[in-house]
């Protein structure tokens, strides 16, 4: 198994705010980024879930 790899949080923050682009859809974007669909979406729930 490889080494498990970590993301920066503005990495995070531009693979949540592709979702906004038209025609494109989230497992397209997960495709792209080489990360599962899952992943992405969980990075979007805990972004939505920080208090600024």
């Amino acid at each position: 198994m490889g080494q498990r790899r970590t993301f920066s949080a503005e990495y995070k923050r531009e693979a949540v705010a592709m979702r906004n682009a038209p025609c494109v859809s989230a497992s397209q974007i997960a495709a792209e980024l080489g990360i599962g669909a899952g992943v992405r979406g969980r990075w979007r729930r805990e972004l939505c879930q920080r208090p600024d």
